[in-house]
């Protein structure tokens, strides 16, 4: 293979998305659980509500740059690539959001013939 058919490649692999996008609180529960810590505990730790916790640890709150911090401080991992991971996330989410995509598609429209 030459190396112009392997950056083909690379630049095709780079632009794929995942099929089912992975949520930072998704590996944060994992390595809670790997560590064998209650969610609870980490919650106190963390001085935020459990219910709280959870729903981040579940995908269904967004990661906050407090969270991340706070995840930060309580579990030592860096905060900034798990606020990178949520972006993504979110990005992959809105791109799939029909009506979002059907709102973009009529504005580019009529920004066109601005």
């Amino acid at each position: 293979m030459t190396a112009k058919n392997e950056q083909a490649i690379q630049n095709v692999a780079n632009r794929m998305e995942p099929f089912a996008p992975t949520h930072p609180g998704v590996v944060l529960k994992e390595e809670i659980e790997y560590r064998g810590i209650s969610q609870r505990r980490i919650a106190k730790e963390m001085g935020v509500l459990p219910t709280q916790l959870n729903e981040v640890l579940n995908g269904k709150r967004q990661l906050t740059t407090e969270y991340a911090l706070l995840f930060e401080a309580v579990l030592n991992i860096a905060a900034e690539p798990l606020l990178e991971m949520q972006v993504r996330y979110n990005m992959i989410m809105a791109k799939r959001n029909k009506t979002l995509t059907d709102r973009l598609a009529n504005i580019r429209k009529i920004a066109a013939v601005l």
